[in-house]
């Protein structure tokens, strides 16, 4: 099996094209093993590139833990380049079908190759029960929540997604490992959360780190990321035009309020190509 390993912002995952390759039997099994560091190719998870008869291809996303996810920011930013350098859908407009519905995606091309992209990816949902969350409003902002002992306040976002923000006041000192960890798994979340501390800079910045529902502390979350930016309106504390600044990059966010979508433009980049043994040894000694 042919595979491509892609990131945005460091937020890695291998990509498998299902348009030239036969589909898989178990990607959930396989994403596990795949996203191995140490007896895989490494990466956040599993994400396949699927014919689709409502786009220009369907995105289906597995964590590095096998679960499946319903969208991933960056992970559709590199699909939108894998379509366009690979030629499938060689347009300055791209459509892909996710978990989400389907979003359009702009490629900024340099060099014939795509190397920015610019996604709308639809309007948060606010609603507690799509979120989904049983802490109360629609939707909760700075609800208390007791994690490890203490109380925090998260503004709660879905991007399609379940995501739950806090805000901190030293994000690069805060111990993402262990409240992101409980956080995810917390009873008030049904189907767990990506939990994302961010630090205010100022009106239109923010530093901020993930813990990533089924794959743990990563790089970059870019559904996160608009999450962030709706959060930051919510609560008073950023505008609707937002720079997040992750471990491995810089976002830009747009959110004009209300049922407006959310626009979320950064990199993809390929790194390189290879291919996966159809029985890959695991033994671990």
């Amino acid at each position: 099996m042919k595979f491509t390993k892609m990131h945005g912002l460091g937020n890695d995952y291998v990509y498998v094209d299902l348009f030239r390759e036969t589909p898989i039997a178990d990607p959930a099994a396989l994403a596990v093993a795949i996203s191995d560091r140490h007896f895989g190719v490494g990466s956040d998870g599993l994400i396949l590139i699927e014919p689709s008869e409502r786009a220009d291809a369907r995105m289906r996303m597995f964590n590095a833990d096998g679960s499946e996810s319903e969208m991933c920011g960056n992970g559709v930013r590199c699909v939108a380049k894998y379509l366009y350098d690979h030629g499938i859908a060689r347009r300055p407009t791209v459509t892909v079908e996710t978990g989400r519905g389907v979003l359009t995606l702009e490629v900024e091309p340099r060099g014939g190759k795509a190397e920015r992209i610019r996604v709308e990816m639809g309007a948060p949902i606010l609603r507690s029960a799509e979120i989904p969350t049983t802490l109360p409003g629609d939707p909760p902002i700075e609800a208390a929540i007791d994690v490890e002992g203490q109380t925090l306040r998260v503004t709660c976002v879905s991007m399609g997604n379940p995501h739950a923000v806090v805000y901190v006041e030293d994000v690069g000192g805060y111990p993402v490992e262990v409240i992101g960890s409980a956080l995810e798994r917390h009873p008030a979340f049904p189907r767990r959360v990506n939990a994302h501390f961010v630090e205010r800079i100022g009106p239109a910045e923010v530093r901020m780190r993930t813990w990533e529902r089924g794959s743990g502390i990563t790089l970059a979350c870019g559904t996160g990321a608009c999450a962030v930016c709706v959060a930051g309106v919510l609560t008073g504390r950023t505008e609707g035009r937002l720079k997040a600044h992750l471990p491995g990059g810089t976002l830009d966010l747009e959110w004009a309020g209300d049922a407006a979508p959310v626009f979320m433009t950064g990199p993809a980049v390929e790194v390189f190509s290879g291919e996966w043994p159809a029985a890959p040894q695991t033994e671990k000694r």
